[in-house]
């Protein structure tokens, strides 16, 4: 029989009222060399990716994040349990490593939206380009303005990226931040912030949103250290979990 694994945890012994789980299974608490495991029973060879069983993974990962805080497993994880113990043994070094890291801490979202230039705001200096002359010195001109446009705007991505950064510095213990340029979304941010810090962190971040009116701020939070727990790799390479 397989099971389904939510999240991997240390210093969590007993298991309070944990929500059902992938398919409505009951979930339980599985000791493994002195590591805890929420896994439940699944007579599936694959799970399907529904909202519901979404919404059912997060819910149980979630459940524990008062008590410790989990790594969560990636989303569809099946082995059986003799699978499990083995990938537990093999890395239960590397595994305790991650679990300090995030311990009592939390995961913080951080997006940020900007207004390209094209919609009218934020505008780049316009680019002097000499008259051109023919098609082809029209083209160039044209690619020309599109480069140094497209730099301009990484420079001012690259610039938003290291203020937020440099903003919440001394209250995150770390960070996984993508930027893209080229999009209305121009920075996706997740920050691991020690739980005695949220406050200060969420005022660092109010008075971020205030000297930057011209960014719109999305903020969610706060939730498992999923974009810093990267145990699902080495779990699908490990068994071939698809």
């Amino acid at each position: 029989m397989k099971l389904y694994a939510y999240c991997l945890a240390a210093d969590l012994d007993t298991l309070g009222d944990s929500p059902p789980g992938i398919s409505g299974a009951p979930v339980r608490l599985l000791k493994i060399d002195d590591l805890a495991v929420l896994v439940s029973h699944a007579e599936i060879d694959a799970v399907p990716v529904t909202r519901n069983n979404a919404l059912a993974h997060a819910a149980v990962v979630r459940s524990v994040l008062d008590q410790t805080t989990p790594l969560p497993f990636r989303f569809g994880s099946l082995v059986t349990e003799q699978q499990l113990r083995s990938y537990i043994s093999n890395r239960k070094p590397a595994l305790e490593k991650k679990l300090a890291h995030v311990r009592g801490c939390v995961e913080m979202s951080v997006k940020i939206i900007w207004q390209l230039p094209e919609d009218g705001n934020n505008q780049l200096q316009e680019i002097p380009v000499a008259e051109p002359q023919g098609a082809g010195a029209t083209f160039l001109a044209d690619k020309r303005r599109q480069l140094l446009g497209d730099e301009r705007r990484a420079a001012q991505a690259a610039e938003i990226a290291a203020w937020l950064s440099e903003t919440v510095s001394d209250l995150t213990r770390d960070e996984q931040v993508t930027v893209r340029s080229s999009e209305r979304l121009v920075l996706s941010a997740a920050h691991l912030v020690e739980r005695a810090q949220l406050r200060h962190y969420r005022e660092k971040i109010g008075e971020a949103r205030e000297n930057r009116p011209e960014l719109h701020f999305l903020t969610s939070g706060p939730w498992p250290p999923y974009s810093f727990a990267n145990i699902e790799l080495e779990f699908k390479t490990q068994f071939g979990v698809s």
